[in-house]
Protein backbone atom coordinates (compact mmCIF):
# COMPACT_ATOMS: atom_id res chain seq x y z
CA UNK A 1 0.00 0.00 0.00
CA UNK A 2 1.47 3.23 -1.32
CA UNK A 3 0.94 6.81 1.32
CA UNK A 4 -1.89 7.62 -0.70
CA UNK A 5 -3.62 4.37 -0.53
CA UNK A 6 -7.42 4.72 1.64
CA UNK A 7 -7.14 1.33 3.91
CA UNK A 8 -10.20 -0.74 3.60
CA UNK A 9 -9.57 -1.47 7.50
CA UNK A 10 -8.71 1.71 8.42
CA UNK A 11 -10.89 2.75 11.86
CA UNK A 12 -11.50 -0.55 12.31
CA UNK A 13 -10.50 -0.91 16.61
CA UNK A 14 -11.84 -2.86 19.42
CA UNK A 15 -15.03 -2.07 21.61
CA UNK A 16 -13.03 0.59 23.84
CA UNK A 17 -11.35 2.72 20.49
CA UNK A 18 -14.58 2.45 18.37
CA UNK A 19 -15.81 5.82 16.86
CA UNK A 20 -17.93 6.65 13.65
CA UNK A 21 -19.57 10.10 12.60
CA UNK A 22 -21.57 10.04 15.18
CA UNK A 23 -18.71 8.92 18.33
CA UNK A 24 -15.59 10.58 18.84
CA UNK A 25 -13.65 9.09 21.36
CA UNK A 26 -12.18 10.78 24.49
CA UNK A 27 -8.55 10.33 25.43
CA UNK A 28 -8.12 11.75 29.32
CA UNK A 29 -4.74 13.02 29.47
CA UNK A 30 -2.27 11.74 32.72
CA UNK A 31 0.58 12.94 33.22
CA UNK A 32 2.72 11.45 35.54
CA UNK A 33 6.12 13.76 35.41
CA UNK A 34 7.10 16.29 37.53
CA UNK A 35 6.85 18.58 34.70
CA UNK A 36 4.41 19.35 32.56
CA UNK A 37 2.78 22.61 31.41
CA UNK A 38 -0.54 21.79 33.06
CA UNK A 39 -0.63 19.52 35.91
CA UNK A 40 2.73 18.57 36.30
CA UNK A 41 3.41 16.60 39.76
CA UNK A 42 0.22 15.81 41.00
CA UNK A 43 -0.12 12.16 39.81
CA UNK A 44 3.02 10.88 40.54
CA UNK A 45 1.74 8.23 43.02
CA UNK A 46 -0.09 4.93 42.17
CA UNK A 47 -2.94 6.15 44.54
CA UNK A 48 -3.39 9.97 42.78
CA UNK A 49 -3.04 8.52 39.15
CA UNK A 50 -5.99 5.90 39.66
CA UNK A 51 -8.17 7.97 41.52
CA UNK A 52 -7.80 10.41 38.68
CA UNK A 53 -7.78 7.85 35.66
CA UNK A 54 -10.77 6.94 37.80
CA UNK A 55 -12.64 10.38 37.95
CA UNK A 56 -11.90 10.74 34.18
CA UNK A 57 -13.11 7.55 33.45
CA UNK A 58 -16.55 8.00 35.29
CA UNK A 59 -16.35 11.47 33.42
CA UNK A 60 -16.78 10.15 30.12
CA UNK A 61 -13.12 9.26 29.02
CA UNK A 62 -12.77 6.33 26.98
CA UNK A 63 -9.14 5.57 27.47
CA UNK A 64 -6.02 7.07 29.42
CA UNK A 65 -2.80 8.38 28.48
CA UNK A 66 0.04 7.72 30.76
CA UNK A 67 3.03 9.93 30.19
CA UNK A 68 6.03 10.10 31.83
CA UNK A 69 8.28 12.49 29.84
CA UNK A 70 7.09 15.98 29.57
CA UNK A 71 7.36 17.08 26.16
CA UNK A 72 6.27 20.82 26.88
CA UNK A 73 8.17 23.48 24.80
CA UNK A 74 11.69 23.49 25.97
CA UNK A 75 11.52 20.32 28.10
CA UNK A 76 14.82 18.23 28.90
CA UNK A 77 14.82 14.33 27.45
CA UNK A 78 15.02 11.94 30.46
CA UNK A 79 16.43 8.67 30.84
CA UNK A 80 14.26 5.13 29.66
CA UNK A 81 14.60 3.82 33.27
CA UNK A 82 13.29 7.30 34.63
CA UNK A 83 10.64 6.84 32.24
CA UNK A 84 9.73 3.19 32.84
CA UNK A 85 9.79 4.13 36.46
CA UNK A 86 7.61 6.64 36.59
CA UNK A 87 4.98 5.32 34.31
CA UNK A 88 5.02 0.68 34.95
CA UNK A 89 3.18 0.44 38.28
CA UNK A 90 0.76 3.53 36.91
CA UNK A 91 0.10 1.48 33.96
CA UNK A 92 -0.42 -2.23 35.57
CA UNK A 93 -2.95 -0.67 37.71
CA UNK A 94 -4.88 1.33 35.41
CA UNK A 95 -5.51 -2.07 33.54
CA UNK A 96 -5.74 -4.17 36.48
CA UNK A 97 -9.12 -1.55 37.00
CA UNK A 98 -9.89 -2.47 33.35
CA UNK A 99 -9.00 0.66 31.74
CA UNK A 100 -8.10 1.10 28.27
CA UNK A 101 -4.47 2.30 28.21
CA UNK A 102 -2.28 4.52 25.99
CA UNK A 103 1.50 5.26 26.95
CA UNK A 104 2.68 8.59 25.23
CA UNK A 105 6.31 7.41 24.79
CA UNK A 106 8.82 7.86 22.18
CA UNK A 107 10.75 4.61 22.70
CA UNK A 108 10.31 1.03 22.69
CA UNK A 109 11.75 0.09 25.91
CA UNK A 110 9.06 2.12 27.43
CA UNK A 111 6.19 0.91 25.18
CA UNK A 112 7.40 -2.91 25.46
CA UNK A 113 6.93 -2.51 29.11
CA UNK A 114 3.86 -0.81 29.31
CA UNK A 115 2.42 -3.51 26.82
CA UNK A 116 3.30 -5.91 29.13
CA UNK A 117 1.21 -4.63 31.79
CA UNK A 118 -1.70 -4.13 29.82
CA UNK A 119 -1.36 -1.11 27.18
CA UNK A 120 -3.10 -1.15 24.35
CA UNK A 121 -2.26 1.71 22.55
CA UNK A 122 0.98 3.34 22.03
CA UNK A 123 0.81 7.29 21.64
CA UNK A 124 4.08 8.46 19.53
CA UNK A 125 4.80 12.01 20.15
CA UNK A 126 7.47 11.60 16.73
CA UNK A 127 5.87 9.05 15.12
CA UNK A 128 7.96 6.53 14.74
CA UNK A 129 11.42 8.69 13.99
CA UNK A 130 12.98 8.72 17.48
CA UNK A 131 13.08 5.16 17.96
CA UNK A 132 13.50 2.95 14.94
CA UNK A 133 13.04 0.00 17.20
CA UNK A 134 8.97 1.52 17.63
CA UNK A 135 7.31 0.69 14.92
CA UNK A 136 8.30 -3.33 14.86
CA UNK A 137 7.40 -3.67 18.31
CA UNK A 138 3.96 -2.11 17.64
CA UNK A 139 4.08 -4.84 14.64
CA UNK A 140 4.99 -7.70 16.66
CA UNK A 141 2.65 -6.34 19.53
CA UNK A 142 -0.98 -5.52 17.67
CA UNK A 143 -1.03 -2.24 19.68
CA UNK A 144 -2.71 0.58 18.27
CA UNK A 145 -0.01 3.27 16.99
CA UNK A 146 -0.86 7.15 17.17
CA UNK A 147 1.90 8.93 14.55
CA UNK A 148 2.07 12.17 15.76
CA UNK A 149 3.26 14.85 13.17
CA UNK A 150 6.83 16.18 14.64
CA UNK A 151 10.24 17.59 13.50
CA UNK A 152 12.63 17.21 16.47
CA UNK A 153 12.23 17.12 20.25
CA UNK A 154 10.79 19.67 22.89
CA UNK A 155 14.20 21.31 24.04
CA UNK A 156 14.25 23.32 19.68
CA UNK A 157 10.39 22.69 19.16
CA UNK A 158 9.93 26.02 17.19
CA UNK A 159 12.95 26.10 14.88
CA UNK A 160 11.79 23.60 12.21
CA UNK A 161 8.57 25.47 12.55
CA UNK A 162 8.29 26.92 8.97
CA UNK A 163 5.87 25.87 6.04
CA UNK A 164 4.96 26.57 2.69
CA UNK A 165 1.35 24.69 3.19
CA UNK A 166 1.20 23.60 6.36
CA UNK A 167 -1.68 21.53 5.62
CA UNK A 168 -0.11 20.09 2.54
CA UNK A 169 3.37 19.42 4.16
CA UNK A 170 1.95 17.90 7.51
CA UNK A 171 -0.56 15.44 5.51
CA UNK A 172 2.54 14.71 3.20
CA UNK A 173 4.95 13.89 6.69
CA UNK A 174 2.69 11.97 8.11
CA UNK A 175 1.64 9.64 4.98
CA UNK A 176 5.88 9.31 5.12
CA UNK A 177 5.26 8.12 8.75
CA UNK A 178 2.73 5.71 7.75
CA UNK A 179 4.71 4.37 5.07
CA UNK A 180 7.40 3.97 7.20
CA UNK A 181 5.54 2.16 9.56
CA UNK A 182 3.58 -0.16 7.44
CA UNK A 183 6.86 -1.07 6.01
CA UNK A 184 7.76 -1.95 9.82
CA UNK A 185 5.08 -4.54 9.21
CA UNK A 186 2.83 -1.95 11.38
CA UNK A 187 -0.71 -3.09 9.77
CA UNK A 188 -2.95 -0.33 8.46
CA UNK A 189 -5.79 -0.86 10.99
CA UNK A 190 -3.44 -0.25 14.07
CA UNK A 191 -2.57 3.33 12.87
CA UNK A 192 -3.99 6.33 14.13
CA UNK A 193 -2.94 9.91 12.95
CA UNK A 194 -2.22 13.12 14.86
CA UNK A 195 -1.32 16.52 13.07
CA UNK A 196 0.93 17.23 16.13
CA UNK A 197 -0.99 21.02 17.32
CA UNK A 198 1.96 22.96 19.01
CA UNK A 199 4.81 20.81 17.79
CA UNK A 200 6.74 22.47 15.59
CA UNK A 201 4.32 24.70 14.41
CA UNK A 202 3.46 28.38 15.37
CA UNK A 203 -0.19 29.45 16.51
CA UNK A 204 -1.21 30.61 12.69
CA UNK A 205 -0.34 26.88 11.74
CA UNK A 206 -2.36 25.58 14.32
CA UNK A 207 -5.27 27.24 13.34
CA UNK A 208 -5.19 26.67 9.79
CA UNK A 209 -4.69 22.99 10.80
CA UNK A 210 -7.94 22.95 13.21
CA UNK A 211 -9.63 24.56 9.84
CA UNK A 212 -8.90 22.04 7.37
CA UNK A 213 -8.60 18.88 9.65
CA UNK A 214 -10.63 17.43 7.16
CA UNK A 215 -7.99 16.96 4.88
CA UNK A 216 -6.19 14.88 7.36
CA UNK A 217 -9.55 12.86 7.83
CA UNK A 218 -10.05 11.99 4.16
CA UNK A 219 -6.80 10.32 4.33
CA UNK A 220 -8.46 7.13 5.47
CA UNK A 221 -7.10 6.93 8.74
CA UNK A 222 -8.60 7.82 11.96
CA UNK A 223 -7.21 11.19 13.35
CA UNK A 224 -6.46 12.17 16.92
CA UNK A 225 -6.91 16.01 18.08
CA UNK A 226 -4.77 17.18 20.78
CA UNK A 227 -4.88 20.97 21.42
CA UNK A 228 -5.69 21.25 25.11
CA UNK A 229 -4.70 23.75 27.45
CA UNK A 230 -1.98 24.45 24.94
CA UNK A 231 -0.22 27.98 24.28
CA UNK A 232 -1.86 28.88 20.88
CA UNK A 233 -4.91 29.31 22.88
CA UNK A 234 -3.40 31.32 25.76
CA UNK A 235 -1.94 33.61 22.81
CA UNK A 236 -5.36 34.23 21.27
CA UNK A 237 -6.86 34.94 24.92
CA UNK A 238 -4.35 37.08 26.03
CA UNK A 239 -5.76 39.99 28.03
CA UNK A 240 -5.28 43.53 27.01
CA UNK A 241 -1.71 43.51 28.68
CA UNK A 242 -0.24 40.94 26.19
CA UNK A 243 -0.44 38.34 28.42
CA UNK A 244 -1.29 35.03 27.54
CA UNK A 245 -4.09 33.52 29.70
CA UNK A 246 -3.13 31.09 32.09
CA UNK A 247 -3.38 27.55 31.79
CA UNK A 248 -5.97 26.94 34.07
CA UNK A 249 -8.13 29.17 32.23
CA UNK A 250 -7.93 27.96 28.58
CA UNK A 251 -10.43 25.04 29.36
CA UNK A 252 -13.65 26.71 27.62
CA UNK A 253 -11.36 27.44 24.57
CA UNK A 254 -9.94 23.90 24.49
CA UNK A 255 -14.06 22.72 24.33
CA UNK A 256 -14.42 24.88 21.25
CA UNK A 257 -12.00 23.54 19.41
CA UNK A 258 -12.85 19.91 20.38
CA UNK A 259 -16.41 20.90 18.91
CA UNK A 260 -14.90 22.03 15.96
CA UNK A 261 -12.70 18.90 15.07
CA UNK A 262 -15.74 16.78 16.24
CA UNK A 263 -17.27 18.29 13.55
CA UNK A 264 -14.57 17.95 11.14
CA UNK A 265 -15.04 14.23 11.50
CA UNK A 266 -11.91 13.07 13.69
CA UNK A 267 -11.72 9.79 15.60
CA UNK A 268 -11.11 11.30 19.07
CA UNK A 269 -9.51 14.37 20.93
CA UNK A 270 -6.67 14.07 24.06
CA UNK A 271 -7.70 16.43 26.81
CA UNK A 272 -7.54 17.36 30.22
CA UNK A 273 -10.84 18.57 30.62
CA UNK A 274 -12.91 15.69 30.44
CA UNK A 275 -15.99 16.37 32.31
CA UNK A 276 -16.65 19.47 29.68
CA UNK A 277 -15.75 17.61 26.46
CA UNK A 278 -17.98 14.49 27.73
CA UNK A 279 -20.72 17.28 28.06
CA UNK A 280 -20.03 19.24 24.94
CA UNK A 281 -20.26 15.72 22.93
CA UNK A 282 -23.27 14.98 24.17
CA UNK A 283 -24.34 18.14 22.83
CA UNK A 284 -22.71 18.13 19.54
CA UNK A 285 -24.47 14.37 19.46
CA UNK A 286 -27.98 15.91 20.06
CA UNK A 287 -27.97 18.57 17.76
CA UNK A 288 -26.61 15.85 15.20
CA UNK A 289 -29.73 13.45 15.76
CA UNK A 290 -32.09 16.49 15.84
CA UNK A 291 -34.50 17.04 13.03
Amino acid sequence: MTGTDRPDNAGDHDSATDSGPDRPVIMGVLNVTPDSFSDGGRYTSVDTALAHARRMRRDGAEIIDVGGESTRPGAKRIDAATEIARTVDIVAALTADGMTVSIDTTRASVAEVAIRRGASIVNDVSGGLADPELAPLVARTGAKFVLMHWRGHSADMYAPASYDDVVTEVRAELLERVDAARKAGVAAEQIILDPGIGFAKLPEHNWTLLKHLDALVELGYPILYGSSLKSHLGQLLAGPDGEPRPVAERADATLATSLLAFSAGVWGVRVHDVRGTADARQVWEATRRAR
